[in-house]
């Protein structure tokens, strides 16, 4: 059964980066949708960057040309590299593979 665990999420400060991972099990990782949401207080959760398994990829408006989504399918693994990180990117962070929810990473970018 799939398990989305994240990890890499911090406190930052507005500019700098981080790069947040998430690790699913299953034998078929490649053929899995996955994707990064966030969430932040009082907002509903939005889309921040997802990735079809045959690597077509979309982001959010917001945070294009900043962030960039990418998957190794060999460690079951799939990255969201934040650039440029700014005080309103601060949310709680979900993975979404296949179909599961991560528990969430807490990503807080201070001014």
């Amino acid at each position: 059964q799939v398990q989305p665990v994240e990890s890499g999420g911090g406190l930052v400060q507005a500019g700098g980066s981080l790069r947040l991972s998430c690790t699913a099990s299953g034998s078929i990782f490649s053929l899995y949708f996955m994707g990064w949401y966030r969430q932040a207080p009082g907002k509903q959760r939005e889309s921040v960057a997802t990735v079809t398994p045959s690597s077509r990829i979309n982001y959010a408006d917001s945070v294009k040309g900043r962030f960039t989504i990418s998957r190794d399918n060999a460690k079951n693994t799939v990255y969201l590299q934040m650039n440029s990180l700014k005080p309103e990117d601060t949310a709680v962070y979900y993975c979404f593979v296949q179909g599961k929810w991560g528990q969430g990473t807490q990503v807080t970018v201070s001014s």
